[in-house]
This record gives C-alpha cells, structure tokens and sequence, in this order.
C-alpha cells in the first residue's frame, strides 16, 4: 500500500501549490501559441475574409466544449458566471476577427496589452497588492510590448488593429473573472465559457450557411481541443494558487512562442522572414522582466 500523504508533506505546501499553478499557466501559455498556425491555415481561404473570424471563433469554441465536458466533476451557478461567459465570447469574436484583418503576430501582441489592465484592475480594485518583484515584470514586459507594436502597427490594417486592442481588454477581463471564480469547478467554468461561446456566435453560422469539409474537420477539432480548450482548463487551475496579474505576465510567453516555432518548421523554406529587430528588442526586454521577477532579487 502507498504512504498516506501528511499534511505537512511538500506536494501540500503553499510554496509547492504556487509552483504547480505557475507551470500549469506556463503550459497553457505554450499550448496558446499555435493559434496562428490554426487561424492563418490555407485550408479557409475559401472562407469570406469579413466573417472568417466569428466562424473560426463558433467553430474552436464548440469543439473546445466538447472536450471539456467529459471533465466536469461539479455544476454550480453564480450571478458571476454571466459577465464570464460574455467576456469570454466577446474576447474570442475580437481577437480571431483581429487576426484575419492583420499578421497573427500583430493579433496576438495586441491581445497581450492585456497584463497592463490585469495588474492594474488588480491592484487598484481587488487590492491585490503586487510585491517588487511583480513591478519589474511589469515595467520590463509593459516596456518590450510597446518596443514591439511600434514598429507592427506601421501599415496595419485599423480595423484589424481595433479588434485586437479590444481582445486585450476582453481577455484581461477573462483573466480577472476567472480568478475570482477559482472556487468552482475550473472544467465547469471554462466549458460553459466555451459553449455560450458557441451559442451566441451560432447565428452568424446559419446565417452564412458556410461549414466545414474535409480536413478543415480536422483543423477546427484540433484548434478547439489543443489549442483554446484544454489550455484553458490548465490556466483556470493556475489561477487557484497563483494571482490574476502574475498569471497575466507569465502568459507573455505565448507571443515569445510563436517565432521560435515558425523558425523550427519554416527556417529552411524560401519564404521564411526572420523577426524584426524591435521583436527581438522587445521580446528581450520581456524575458529580461520575467527573469528577474523569478531570481530572488527582492520581495
């Protein structure tokens, strides 16, 4: 028979919760960073550019759904789950219609203006107070993000760049709400963010009468399931032990993510176009804010 474990065993610590929320936010962060490789495939070019993006967005939700409810272990209802399904829905139409009008690169670093809402409706509403440390990531990341847009936005499309600037505020609005319903089922919650998603983007679908054939079945199973479903559980349950503006900072690595893998499937084609120096600044000056929120360096 296996040890019981104590309640003073390390696997139960407050230290050992932290870390254990940090790497699960960290794997949604990664898992996130292949929505550019979903949105951007070849495979829906077929699909009118002006509702591509509610399409994809009905599409990924109802498959995420799908997923997720073979996990949900309690239902339980709360006024708060209202403002969390609509946040959660207006976020996905916003950053996927973002995403068709401009790069996925530019998208997705619109969508990360988000951890400047989180840290400050954070601090100043929910009094949740940052450490030093949590001030160095913000400076160093706030920093790096601005290097990074000033030289994305020349040339984009405003429409794209409206959508995306409103998926920012929308997503830290996800992540503030999230937090504060970390007391329920995390699968619970997050499915039904995903199915009201569905359900209020279906009409947009009936109304184009545009679905999906042959391995675009595939794509969208894949995009919903790995890419938004089950990272989204993941990240629901980091959020138990680790707070809204720190879970926010560490998800700065999906927009880190997504060179490194273009440059590890593409860096050999033709077309292959390296980053720009203000990413690499940028991207520099992010990395440097998240090492020195994680070297012990003050409290």
């Amino acid at each position: 028979m296996p040890a019981a474990v104590s309640p003073s065993s390390p696997s139960n610590s407050p230290a050992f919760s932290v870390w254990r929320g940090r790497l699960l936010i960290v794997a949604a962060a990664m898992m996130w960073s292949t929505s550019g490789f979903f949105a951007k495939a070849p495979i829906f070019d077929n699909w009118p550019e002006e509702s591509r993006g509610v399409l994809l967005a009905f599409w990924r939700a109802l498959f995420a759904a799908l997923v997720l409810i073979v996990m949900v272990r309690r239902i339980e209802w709360t006024w708060k789950l209202l403002p969390m399904v609509l946040t959660f829905a207006l976020m996905n139409w916003t950053y996927l219609t973002g995403m068709v009008y401009c790069e996925s690169t530019l998208a997705i670093w619109l969508q990360y203006t988000a951890p400047a809402w989180v840290f400050l409706i954070s601090w100043l509403w929910f009094r949740d107070r940052p450490v030093r440390r949590d001030w160095w990531l913000f400076g160093f990341a706030s920093l790096g993000v601005a290097v990074i847009l000033q030289a994305e936005l020349f040339g984009a499309s405003p429409v794209g760049v409206r959508y995306g600037l409103a998926s920012g505020v929308f997503f830290a609005g996800v992540v503030v709400l999230l937090r504060s319903l970390k007391d329920y089922d995390a699968a619970w919650v997050v499915f039904l963010n995903h199915l009201v998603t569905a359900i209020l983007l279906s009409p947009v679908l009936i109304h184009h009468g545009i679905y999906p054939s042959g391995n675009q079945w595939f794509y969208l199973a894949s995009f919903g399931m790995l890419q938004i479903g089950i990272p989204y559980l993941l990240f629901a349950r980091g959020l138990n032990s680790v707070s809204s503006h720190e879970a926010s900072g560490l998800t700065l690595l999906e927009p880190l993510l997504v060179p490194v893998w273009v440059f590890l499937a593409w860096h050999n084609s033709q077309d292959y176009a390296p980053p720009a120096w203000t990413t690499v600044v940028g991207g520099g000056l992010i990395l440097t804010g998240l090492l020195l929120r994680y070297w012990r360096i003050g409290k």
